[in-house]
């Protein structure tokens, strides 16, 4: 369970209710008796409702209600920075773009938008630049508040997603950048810092999501970059890490082609040793035995190149593999058809000597157990299956 919550509500406040994507403020409601922490802020039936973890005692008194500057101030910045976003999307992806959600933390921020594809990465690139020469402009925030809905649509700003809207609106611009908004934002677009994109990917069908920080949120950011690179150096004992890590991409390509060759060899040797314990049983070829194999596909792949060489061959393999028993059953299509033998059902049947269980279908089973001593009596129980039919 939570910790219990009670609402407060003040006849006037400085408190940001959350809306329109930011969070609601937190701060300290306090009295010459007392502080009561503000943990955060929405509205509830046109209240802005102050949430706290303890009631006032004296409630009666007047309350000073300072909110966390910090919070407010990256919040501030990095809700301007959506306005910005925004604008400078519209001018590099085309006006198509709208804004379909948007989340403003005073850690971070994220908008979505509509666009028909991921865009490219001179795109976003572009649209960074732009944000941040906008910041650098240093453009003052315009403010115009009780504008008549139809005059504010006439100036162009943007409305957002559906939002209802009273007949007089509080319209928000920056430079070029005018929305309709409710929010907090800075005196001037030089507040924001600097403005980073860190992440972009897809939400939903035809809508897209940019992650972005700013100010110090952007400094923390680059510094935890900084932290990594200088890790990787360490790591790589290379001043030039792209070089180093190319070098490595090199070699591992090179050492995973003669993996693969000596895979290859070993699974020859492997099909040498089975063919030499062939059998035949009533027109039936028959290889049952253990094999050495590092992985269970490294096994199918043995068991299917095994069955393009022999004609009617039941396989039975067997093989401990990182303390483990694995086992293949592959049954020709012949006794599937004729005599209804099953590979899956065999499976079933012997699986438990291993340990564990499996399944498959009726040309090839298998099964996994942790008692790998059992191999050798579920390899010819399996093969007890072939001399009853």
């Amino acid at each position: 369970r939570g910790r219990k919550q009670y609402q407060l509500v003040l006849d006037r406040t400085p408190f940001y209710a959350e809306g329109g994507g930011q969070v609601g403020d937190s701060g300290i409601l306090e009295n010459r008796h007392e502080k009561v922490r503000v943990l955060d802020t929405r509205k509830e039936n046109e209240l802005i409702v102050h949430y706290t973890d303890r009631l006032p005692d004296h409630p009666e008194e007047a309350f000073i209600a300072r909110v966390d500057a910090l919070p407010r101030r990256d919040t501030q910045a990095n809700h301007t920075a959506t306005h910005l976003l925004h604008n400078a999307l519209r001018k590099v992806l085309g006006e198509r773009v709208e804004q379909k959600g948007s989340l403003v933390h005073p850690d971070y921020l994220r908008f979505d938008f509509s666009h028909p594809g991921k865009p490219g990465e001179k795109e976003l690139q572009e649209v960074e630049s732009m944000v941040n020469d906008m910041i650098r402009e240093n453009f003052p925030v315009d403010e115009r508040r009780s504008v008549p809905m139809e005059e504010a649509m006439k100036t162009g700003a943007l409305a957002f997603f559906g939002e209802k809207y009273m007949e007089h609106v509080r319209v928000i611009g920056f430079g070029d950048s005018r929305e309709l908004c409710g929010g907090t934002h800075v005196k001037a677009t030089g507040d924001i810092g600097l403005f980073l994109i860190t992440k972009e990917s897809a939400v939903a069908a035809g809508i897209r999501r940019i992650e972005a920080v700013t100010g110090r949120g952007a400094l923390e950011y680059v510094r935890s970059r900084e932290k990594e690179l200088s890790r990787i150096e360490t790591l790589l004992k290379s001043p030039d890490p792209p070089a180093a890590v190319e070098k490595m991409l090199s070699e591992n390509s090179m050492l995973k082609k003669k993996i693969e060759l000596l895979e290859r060899a070993g699974l020859e040797r492997q099909k040498e040793i089975l063919l030499k314990l062939k059998q035949q049983a009533g027109g039936i070829s028959l290889i049952a035995g253990r094999v050495d194999v590092a992985s269970a596909d490294q096994m199918k792949n043995l068991a299917f190149e095994m069955k393009n060489q022999v004609v009617d061959l039941f396989l039975v393999l067997g093989a401990e593999i990182g303390g483990k028993a694995h086992l293949s059953v592959m049954v020709p299509d012949k006794l599937t058809r004729e005599m209804g033998l099953d590979a899956s059902l065999i499976i079933r049947e012997v699986s438990p000597l291993i340990g564990g269980g499996g399944g498959g279908q009726p040309f090839y089973a298998t099964a996994g157990g942790k008692n790998p001593g059992g191999l050798d009596q579920a390899i010819d129980a399996s093969v007890g299956f072939l001399k009853k039919a």
